[in-house]
């Protein structure tokens, strides 16, 4: 007895020494976050969230004008820049106003009017956050700190490119917590893509395309490299130029990050190529569902059998236009369902006793509800990789940017039916409900493709901030980065190569026929002298 409890206490001991070796021996790393605001925040938040639990030191660049990113945080202390004045009417006035664009119809002209819009609005943006980068690097005493706190890496959202400026500045690992950067879709900059069987954002296509829509997805992906590269990617090209000499390329700093934590997986994308230095972590915000708040579970359980669709457009589209909400209200009141609506602004008309209008939804916890049936939304990536998580179908209004896309991937997948702004009216959108929630197989396909969403070995979001800490550890990860970026598109598509011998090729048969030549005349001739 006596023996086993001297073991018992030496293995007790051994275990004590094994964990205060790894706790002494954990690395508190300093990181350096230069995010996107609006919804790429709260994507990024998650990360500072899990990095801070681990006890890193986060340092956040905000811009004084940010909508969503708070000055003050237990989580973060912060570096505030002037961004001078920013345009407060983004959300109230720009996109209210694509909305009437949208809804005027789906005309050549129309479409090309909100492209254009769109363009010239994150222009605006981009050259911002120059101007933004450009007051830090002209601060000295600030570069000075920044350089002095000997940051292990700076952790940046490459939809805007002052991360990727300010990684290069101070010679830091550049990690990308990435969906879109400033050239577009992600893979498209990093990964070998090609365009007969890769859709080109914005055109809603899958992986299977006909002749036709091979010809458009070529011609598309020209225009929109071209139109990227001049309106987003030009003013952070003056600005590399400026600051790192006329041989320096953003294009090529973006491309030199050493990993991409890409915010989707193959259970969201068609498959395709990438590279080793890509991080899949779609999906890493979800989490299983906690307990609604007292009030909302009982609006929920006075649902019945019928059960509850939720209905939300994200962070930055509170409300639609009040034609469309009226619609959408109608449509609602002619279900059996209860209906929980995030929504601001004046209350609908037509608002039916089965429908509760909240100002803020527990989104993921709602989604987990078992009595949840239906998710209407707006097709933002989070909302989208929510909806797969928990196994709810979706009835998609997307509204811009990447969301028609995101929906016409889940449509391809049969978990989704997309109503379109431009016709959406009260039959139209009860239609769109009725076939959902009528049909089992959105359901069934939803579940089928969250149950491959769970069947990993590890979770995303373990994943992703391994990532990080490996690139801590590592000073970088160089030996993942692929060499392609560093060469010219004669030398990637190896058309010097090509050229090269196909003019050999060329030349030893220009000899061989000249050869042949010879010997047949010389041949011709003696048999003359013959005769």
């Amino acid at each position: 007895m006596h023996r086993s409890t001297m073991k018992m206490h030496y293995s007790t001991l051994l275990g004590l020494f094994i964990l205060f070796s790894a706790l002494s021996s954990s690395y508190a790393g300093k990181v350096l976050v230069v995010p996107a605001d609006g919804s790429h925040w709260i994507n990024m938040k998650i990360l500072i969230v899990e990095l801070h639990a681990k006890g890193h030191n986060i340092t956040v660049v905000r811009g004084s004008s940010s909508w969503y990113i708070t000055e003050q945080s237990p989580l973060y202390t912060s570096i505030t820049v002037d961004t001078g004045a920013f345009d407060d009417d983004f959300m109230e006035k720009f996109l209210p106003h694509l909305l009437k664009m949208q809804r005027q119809g789906r005309s050549f002209w129309n479409e090309i009017a909100l492209v254009d819009e769109v363009y010239r609005k994150f222009t605006e943006f981009h050259q911002q956050i120059c101007n933004m980068t450009a007051a830090m690097f002209e601060n000295e005493t600030l570069m000075n700190s920044l350089k002095d706190t000997a940051y292990d890496l700076v952790l940046t959202d490459p939809a805007f490119g002052g991360g990727v400026l300010l990684a290069h500045r101070l010679g830091l690992p550049l990690v990308f917590n990435v969906r879109w950067t400033v050239y577009g879709e992600e893979h498209f900059d990093i990964a070998p893509s090609p365009l007969s069987y890769i859709p080109v954002i914005g055109l809603q296509l899958t992986d299977k395309m006909t002749f036709s829509q091979r010809v458009m997805n070529v011609l598309a992906y020209i225009m929109i490299l071209y139109k990227h590269s001049k309106y987003f990617g030009s003013p952070y090209q003056e600005f590399s130029q400026k600051y790192f000499g006329p041989n320096v390329d953003f294009f090529s700093l973006l491309q030199n990050a050493d990993i991409w934590l890409m915010r989707n997986d193959f259970i969201f994308e068609f498959p395709r190529p990438t590279m080793p230095n890509v991080v899949y972590m779609g999906g890493f915000q979800c989490k299983p569902a906690k307990p609604l708040p007292d009030e909302l579970e009982k609006f929920v359980q006075s649902s019945g059998e019928h059960g509850v669709i939720i209905m939300t457009l994200g962070t930055v589209f509170g409300q639609l236009l009040s034609e469309i909400n009226d619609e959408v209200a109608a449509a609602f009141a002619q279900l059996p369902q209860k209906v929980i609506w995030r929504h601001t602004g004046p209350r609908p008309a037509n608002l039916g006793n089965n429908t509760l209008i909240v100002d803020w939804i527990p989104q993921n916890d709602m989604l987990g509800h078992p009595q949840t049936k239906l998710f209407v939304a707006h097709g933002g990536t989070n909302g989208v990789q929510e909806a797969i998580y928990h196994g709810v179908p979706i009835v998609g209004l997307p509204l811009a940017f990447d969301q028609p896309d995101n929906l016409s991937r889940m449509q391809a997948k049969g978990t989704a039916k997309i109503v379109d702004i431009a016709t959406l009216d009260r039959t139209v959108f009860l239609d769109a409900l009725k076939e959902v929630l009528h049909n089992p197989s959105y359901k069934e396909n939803m579940q089928r493709l969250s149950k491959l969403h769970h069947d990993q070995p590890m979770k995303p979001l373990d994943r992703a901030v391994f990532w990080i800490e490996f690139v801590m550890r590592n000073r970088g990860a160089p030996h993942l980065r692929t060499q392609s970026f560093r060469m010219s598109w004669i030398e990637y598509h190896s058309v010097d190569v090509i050229l090269t011998l196909m003019v050999t090729l060329l030349i030893f048969a220009f000899v061989t026929a000249y050869i042949m030549r010879y010997f047949c005349m010389v041949l011709f001739r003696k048999k003359v002298k013959r005769e």
